[in-house]
């Protein structure tokens, strides 16, 4: 925009020169030339034009902006008024003016016209930049408006942006300042690079984590993790360029660095979230002394088990037919083939987690004999709970458990258990 020099010889113009020149006398400061008091007189009034052009322009593209996101249907637009988008493109048309009229105000001062267009120029980058991270950032807030994007780590994909728009805003700005060339003044900065990559080695490694954090699916949003490195275990709040953000399940906050999850090992429960059962693996020793083989009346007692004696009749009818046509002699329990209180106690447990209502009958049911160690011999139920909530899925655990425990004397069995100071006690 070229505005006419007839502009600035009105007689506003005089007469703020005439005022400058009366108020300058009156303090006691010798006046200056007339081509001083021009250039003050002619750089106010820039600066009123300038403000009063921003004010408007402003206020009429954030009012007419804030309308048309009231009559529309996406919330894109409304994103845009909430991370100052139009405000900051308001600021062009003034920049604009500034700009065209510089050359007027300093006409007779072309060192300070240089400065003056070099200060406007790194303002207009500046102001680039504010815009790029407006747009950016609504982006950033609709994608994770999309279920589909919710939980990707587009605040990572965000930051690396912005910092490769601010080092290319901050060489542009130097190479305007100093007057070098732009291809000449990053050929400079090429020559240290590993000055550059020192300071930012975070930051790329970062970025470089972030790419295959997503590319790999190994972390999103929302997912429950472990790291028990970092003292992790809780969901995933936020994954940026530089950390990832997990909430514990006391509500406190563990803040990692992204590269960990490709550097370091840790568990993510996503995939037992979206089975169709969550996995118990526990078990109870059982002491080594209790386990004997069961006789004709023990098994004859233990018939009175509902869940026992179809097994036990059809179990005792095969070991008796065995053992009659081997002619083996039974004197001896030792002879032949035999039920055990412990093996029975196993198909008991066994059949009261097929038949227990929280148990999801078709994932792995297992109830297995360990190694025997020093603290007796493991019995490990391995089920899924057909609730995977926390709280269920404890409650459904130790209600399996509560009842197991209490079974156990039926069997003539004992479950393993260091000796206390009452143990001492009732032993003298």
């Amino acid at each position: 925009m070229v505005v006419p020099s007839t502009i600035f010889e009105n007689c506003s113009i005089m007469n703020l020169e005439h005022f400058l020149y009366d108020y300058l006398v009156r303090i006691g400061i010798s006046p200056m030339s007339s081509k001083y008091l021009n250039m003050i007189a002619l750089l106010i009034l820039l600066l009123i034009i300038t403000v009063l052009v921003d004010f408007l322009i402003r206020k009429i593209i954030v009012k007419l902006f804030t309308q048309f996101t009231l009559k529309s249907k996406t919330n894109f637009d409304d994103l845009l008024v909430k991370n100052k988008a139009p405000r900051s493109i308001a600021h062009i048309i003034p920049l604009i003016v500034a700009l065209e009229l510089i050359p007027h105000v300093f006409i007779d001062f072309p060192y300070f016209e240089n400065i003056v267009e070099k200060g406007l120029q790194v303002f207009a980058i500046i102001l680039t930049l504010w815009i790029v991270r407006s747009f950016l950032n609504t982006l950033k807030d609709y994608f994770k408006t999309l279920p589909s994007l919710r939980d990707k780590p587009i605040d990572s994909y965000i930051q690396v942006f912005m910092i490769f728009a601010w080092m290319l805003g901050i060489m542009s700005a130097f190479a305007i300042i100093t007057g070098i060339e732009f291809i000449k003044f990053i050929t400079t900065i090429g020559a240290a690079s590993a000055v550059i990559i020192l300071v930012f080695k975070d930051t790329i490694l970062g970025f470089v984590a972030s790419i295959q954090v997503s590319i790999n699916d190994m972390v999103r949003i929302g997912d429950w993790i472990t790291i028990e490195k970092y003292g992790a275990d809780g969901d995933v709040s936020e994954i940026n360029l530089s950390t990832v953000k997990v909430q514990n399940f006391d509500k406190t906050i563990t803040t990692i660095p992204t590269y960990a999850l490709i550097s370091d090992s840790f568990k993510n429960w996503r995939g037992m979230e979206s089975s169709e059962g969550r996995r118990i693996k526990r078990s109870i020793n059982i002491k080594l002394a209790s386990i004997h083989y069961l006789s004709n009346d023990a098994i004859t007692a233990l018939k009175k088990i509902d869940l026992l004696s179809s097994y036990l009749e059809t179990r005792q009818s095969d070991i008796d037919t065995y053992n009659t046509s081997n002619n083996i002699n039974k004197d001896l329990l030792l002879n032949g083939r035999n039920l055990t209180n412990i093996g029975v106690f196993r198909k008991y447990t066994e059949t009261y987690i097929e038949n227990h209502s929280g148990i999801n009958k078709e994932m792995m049911i297992m109830v297995r004999q360990l190694a025997p160690g020093t603290q007796g011999i493991p019995i490990e139920i391995y089920a899924f709970s057909r609730d995977k909530r926390w709280q269920n899925y404890e409650y459904i655990m130790a209600d399996i458990f509560d009842h197991i425990i209490a079974a156990v004397p039926y069997f003539n069995l004992e479950i393993f258990e260091l000796p206390s100071n009452s143990s001492f006690i009732d032993a003298k």
